[in-house]
């Protein structure tokens, strides 16, 4: 007997069917839906923190690489796959709620968490774009009418994301708090979408050096883009990467440094957005290999290797008076009355 369509739902030209199976054999089978994100799709986004339109996106960008390729009765489809993953990222654990992954082991969740991740990595340098998607002209103009800071491009800081303590350069990964943990570096544009990641470096590594070391501050000190990032103390002051002043004066230089801050405050609030959403981000319950080695091109050696003072700060004399010159060169005629 031929499966019957249990319903059909209609999302922007897309038809999405499940199907039940053969209602005189459920005695002896799992019932397992196709589809399992349609159930209720608004409580599906409260699981997964995505809507059903986004899963649905998700799942016809990705399915090819996630799809298992065997004929055994119990595999779990592609679609059982994502939400086991897209469960872990909101949640943070493999076993939260597991029988909404219809009692599916710990390693099985693993293996899917890690295909997922796998598979979105590959579609990483289509999304994730500096400056961004929008014509330069739009981006520093929406980024202005915050605070009236002109030419900015994006919005730097790191993030710390705790991990449990790796079984190789153990030390590397203990951050200024005293735990384990992956610094991350997130630049975003001022609506809050995310345009450059670097997610490859220790807990015990400064900012300014993830930074000195990514291929995005050749790319500004080259001048192949015109613009300022806007970074906290923790950066050097540079022509293309502009901090506050550290002893700002009455007058411009405080204007300059408010400014600065209402600005700045976009890369903050998207951090704490991207933590809010996704649990995991609070406590990767894996080593920090694990997650790594899913960001990671192929062949890179691991950064740990290169460490020799992780907690000096790379500042570079010349470049630091250049931004000294260019900081005080917008602070005159951007904030003087």
């Amino acid at each position: 007997m031929d499966a019957q369509p249990l319903f059909v739902v209609e999302i922007e030209g897309f038809r999405v069917f499940v199907h039940l199976l053969d209602p005189t054999h459920t005695k002896n089978k799992v019932t397992r839906m196709a589809c399992p994100f349609l159930e209720d799709p608004i409580d599906e986004e409260a699981r997964y923190r995505f809507s059903l339109q986004s899963i649905t996106y998700i799942h016809n960008l990705i399915h090819p690489y996630i799809t298992n390729i065997t004929h055994r009765g119990r595999a779990l489809t592609s679609e059982q796959i994502l939400c086991a993953a897209l469960r872990f990222f909101a949640n943070g654990s493999f076993l939260y709620n597991i029988r909404d992954a219809e009692h599916i082991s710990k390693a099985t969740v693993c293996r899917a968490v890690r295909k997922v991740c796998l598979a979105l990595k590959g579609f990483l340098h289509i999304f994730v774009v500096f400056p961004g998607h929008k014509p330069l002209g739009v981006i520093k103009e929406e980024f202005y009418r915050i605070a009236g800071f002109p030419s900015v491009v994006g919005c730097i800081d790191g993030s710390h994301i705790p991990t449990i303590a790796p079984t190789e350069n153990e030390a590397d990964y203990v951050n200024r708090k005293s735990i384990h943990s992956i610094n991350v570096q997130i630049i975003c544009d001022a609506a809050h979408i995310i345009t450059n990641v670097e997610a490859k470096w220790p807990g015990s590594v400064h900012d300014s050096r993830i930074y000195h070391e990514s291929t995005l501050s050749n790319t500004l000190q080259s001048g192949e883009i015109d613009g300022f990032l806007l970074g906290d103390r923790g950066y050097p002051c540079q022509p293309t990467l502009l901090t506050p002043y550290p002893e700002p004066e009455q007058g411009p230089q405080q204007r300059f440094n408010v400014a600065h801050s209402k600005t700045r405050g976009r890369v903050e609030m998207t951090i704490g957005l991207l933590k809010a959403c996704f649990q995991c981000l609070r406590h990767l319950r894996v080593t920090p290999e694990r997650p790594a080695t899913s960001l990671w091109h192929v062949g890179e050696q691991h950064p740990a290797l290169h460490i020799q003072d992780p907690e000096e700060d790379p500042i570079h004399p010349a470049g630091f008076q250049g931004g000294r010159v260019v900081r005080d060169l917008i602070c005159h005629y951007s904030f003087s009355d």
